[in-house]
């Protein structure tokens, strides 16, 4: 069983930039696919990047060009780099993980691991 924390939420205005961070225990980065969701109030869970155990990377294309997965097993850390953020990325930001790799992003039923969630919030 994992379990996964996340940090690196905060305030931030439009335009700027922000890192995510996410680290499990009771498995490593290298062991786990992993992924990125976000829930904004009153919308669904979606799926935002995802990084499998090859290095292969999926984004929405809400985020894609602006946002980067990245994992260092070094330090067994997932990453979310943000940037050219806009208020519609205002949202809870979960990590999520699975032992098995779902094709492409996948959804929410394909991780069995979730973390508590970070605020990320983006002013005018």
């Amino acid at each position: 069983q994992a379990q996964l924390a996340e940090s690196g939420g905060g305030s931030v205005q439009a335009g700027g930039s922000l890192r995510l961070s996410c680290v499990p225990s009771g498995y490593t980065t290298s062991d786990l696919c992993m992924a990125w969701f976000r829930q904004a109030p009153g919308k669904e869970r979606e799926g935002i990047a995802s990084l499998h155990r090859d290095g292969r990377t999926v984004y929405a294309d809400s985020v894609k060009g602006r946002f980067t997965i990245s994992k260092d097993n070094a330090v067994n850390t997932l990453y979310l780099q943000m940037g050219s953020l806009k208020q519609e990325d205002t949202a809870m930001y979960y990590c999520a993980a699975d032992n098995l790799c779902p094709f492409g992003l996948g959804s929410v039923n394909a991780y069995d691991y979730w973390g508590q969630g970070t605020q990320v919030t983006v002013s005018l």
